[in-house]
């Protein structure tokens, strides 16, 4: 059986439609939608709906990690767009409906944290399985799903002014993560609490981890551990116990995926 995994596609269709050449399943874990492209300030929603200006300012605060300037900054640029939620909502629609449009067959799906899983069903069809807090069996093992990205304990959920992302509660989280039973394979957005995959190099900093994935991880002891999110990780693989902890890399960058065999 050979698997292959991509993560943070952010709007990288061409190297979709190539990720599942040669493979018996396709397992997306997130992020499909480009947001904001760090490499083209002109790309992106935020570089077609504000312009490259607004949408360089905003990479350049997110890479340097000052959240407060970035809120404020955001909001003021949304202010001056009417309906900016149904703008934004309708460009990633789009994105959506190229993307789903090129996946292999058979596909898994989960959506990180900028996407917007609402919008999933009118695009996936019949050979993509929206298993977001699920457990799939692919090849006779038991792959375990969990998307999105929690809110740090006590944090409320502030959705901004033009885009909502998939964003849940510490509790909730951790209470899907808690239901997984007999896992083989652990597919995540975020990664485990694992500091060499949780640490960016880039913006220097540890991003979000899962809620009781390590305890899942140390339970079953599953051959893999599969996650993405953090875009230029320490690492890309940790050993813990008998489980392959990695990261499958930043697929927009490098559409490579990784591959899983047994």
């Amino acid at each position: 059986m050979r698997v292959h995994v991509v993560s943070d596609v952010h709007g990288n269709v061409e190297g979709l439609a190539r990720a599942g050449d040669g493979a018996d399943a396709l397992v997306v874990l997130g992020d499909l939608v480009d947001f904001i492209d760090y490499g083209d300030p002109a790309g992106g929603i935020v570089g077609t709906v504000l312009g490259a200006e607004v949408s360089g300012r905003l990479a350049q605060l997110r890479r340097i990690g000052d959240r407060n300037a970035l809120r404020e900054y955001a909001t003021a640029a949304w202010a001056a767009v009417r309906d900016p939620r149904a703008l934004v909502e309708e460009a990633i629609a789009e994105q959506y409906a190229r993307m789903f449009a090129v996946l292999s067959a058979p596909t898994w799906a989960i959506p990180g944290n900028v996407d917007v899983p609402h919008l999933w069903p009118a695009h996936a069809g019949p050979d993509v399985q929206l298993v977001d807090g699920k457990v799939a069996e692919i090849g006779g093992l038991r792959f375990a799903f969990v998307g999105g990205a929690p809110l740090p304990p006590g944090v409320p959920f502030r959705p901004g002014p033009a885009w909502r992302p998939h964003l849940v509660s510490w509790e909730e989280y951790a209470a899907v993560v808690d239901g997984f039973s007999n896992v083989d394979v652990l597919c995540s957005h975020v990664p485990p609490a694992i500091t060499e995959l949780a640490y960016d190099t880039v913006t220097r900093g540890p991003e979000v981890t899962g809620p009781g994935l390590l305890g899942v991880i140390d339970r079953d002891r599953p051959r893999a551990a599969l996650s993405g999110h953090v875009h230029q990780p320490l690492s890309r693989r940790v050993r813990r116990g008998r489980t392959e902890c990695v990261n499958v890399g930043y697929f927009r960058r490098n559409p490579v995926p990784y591959v899983l065999r047994w």
